[in-house]
């Protein structure tokens, strides 16, 4: 099939979207990509695709189109004119660039926000095109959930823009099934459209972990045990929760918090670690690339996921739950809902409720005093069950079958 991807992220920025796209052309599929200037998460656009644009024209065999944005910089206005300059450019400068071109099906990948998808609608339009659309992020409550818009009347308009999207899609994948009465509540009579499809175990977390050198940045920590939490450091992860767990454990010389990633709350969580003094505890290692995070995953002996308490949180199955069952080392949750559901279910981890730092820090206590044994064999059951629920392969054979019935039902 002739594909077009549309997304406001993709390569270099590290998105699941990346593998999907290598995975669609090594099943014969002609891809290309419609984004804009690599500039996530660091706020500024890669200096080396400024120096040489054209060595990012191409990417596993697909075609990729950029169209300019302005970065994201810092703070809530810059990433807000982010967020509208995609749209206004992939709406303006797309077209343009895909004239003359068609394509069998067009695939949004939707992450945040939604006003990225605004362009796909106009493409799908233009090219008379089905469009499909993988919600990973719910509109409007996750604006609010946040803290980011706290105005009924603006949520209210979101709410319209998000109904007039759903409306204009021929197929919307959800990655939880939590998400269905949400998107059903926008997508109106468009909610036959609605399927399940979650995130899979990527590639990267399919291999044996001990076939993996460990990381050299982990060498001073290697006794002892091992809390890592990987990823975006922000409102939503809760981290004062974190903090809250690792004083409760301060005294248990034992037990390390290791937390490799990024975001804006990263200061902001290496100022509280200072002020509860929480440094010999608590180790904030900074970013690396997503291709070692293997490395890292190796020297842990529980990997940590999180989400502050909020309905709309509850909903969610965030992608490093996949990433994590896929490695096989003991998960611990801090969440609500999906998340915590999906954790319990593959008996690989323990959980404890959303911003409970007691609980986390009483699950921690609890698995630091199991033996390697029983910690193997909970590691074993979530490696199994990330196999039999969230295996890519089966997960990109069922989105090539939404490709074909959307095409089948085209009425455009």
């Amino acid at each position: 099939m002739r594909l077009l991807i549309v997304s406001q992220y993709f390569w270099p920025e590290n998105f699941r979207i990346n593998e999907l796209v290598t995975e669609l052309v090594k099943r014969g599929h002609v891809v290309t990509v419609l984004t804009g200037y690599p500039n996530y998460p660091e706020g500024v656009v890669l200096p080396e695709f400024v120096s040489n644009p054209d060595k990012f024209s191409r990417f596993e065999g697909a075609e990729v189109l950029r169209v300019p944005m302005r970065p994201r910089g810092k703070g809530g206005l810059r990433l807000m004119l982010n967020y509208l300059s995609f749209a206004v450019s992939a709406s303006v400068v797309g077209p343009w660039k895909l004239r003359g071109r068609q394509f069998d099906s067009i695939f949004f990948f939707e992450p945040s926000p939604i006003t990225a998808v605004l362009p796909a609608v106009l493409l799908r339009r233009i090219k008379r095109t089905p469009l499909l659309l993988w919600v990973l992020d719910l509109w409007p409550e996750t604006l609010s959930a946040v803290g980011v818009v706290k105005s009924p009347r603006v949520l209210g308009w979101v709410g319209r823009m998000v109904s007039f999207i759903y409306h204009r899609c021929d197929r919307i994948l959800v990655q939880s099934r939590g998400f269905g009465p949400s998107v059903q509540k926008y997508a109106g009579r468009a909610s036959d459209r609605i399927r399940y499809f979650p995130g899979w175990t990527e590639g990267l977390f399919r291999g044996a972990l001990a076939e993996v050198a460990p990381a050299p940045e982990l060498a001073p920590y290697q006794e002892g045990f091992n809390v890592l939490f990987a990823g975006n450091i922000g409102d939503a992860q809760d981290f004062p929760a974190i903090l809250d767990a690792a004083e409760r454990l301060k005294d248990r010389s034992d037990i390390r918090w290791l937390v490799v990633g990024d975001g804006r709350s990263a200061q902001h969580v290496r100022d509280e670690i200072v002020r509860r003094g929480l440094q010999q505890s608590v180790v904030m290692l900074g970013r690396f690339p997503l291709e070692r995070m293997p490395s890292f995953f190796r020297a842990a002996d529980a990997l940590l996921v999180s989400l502050k308490a909020d309905p709309i949180f509850s909903l969610t199955i965030p992608g490093k739950v996949q990433s994590y069952l896929g490695v096989g080392v003991p998960l611990l949750g801090m969440l609500d809902g999906e998340g915590g559901r999906v954790i319990e279910e593959s008996g690989g981890g323990l959980v404890s409720p959303a911003g409970n730092g007691a609980a986390l820090a009483a699950n921690v206590a609890r698995l630091a005093g199991m033996s390697m044994d029983e910690r193997r064999a909970m590691g074993r059951r979530a490696r199994e069950y990330g196999q039999r629920e969230f295996d890519r392969d089966t997960l990109i054979d069922a989105l090539e079958a939404h490709f074909v019935d959307a095409v089948n039902d085209n009425s455009l």
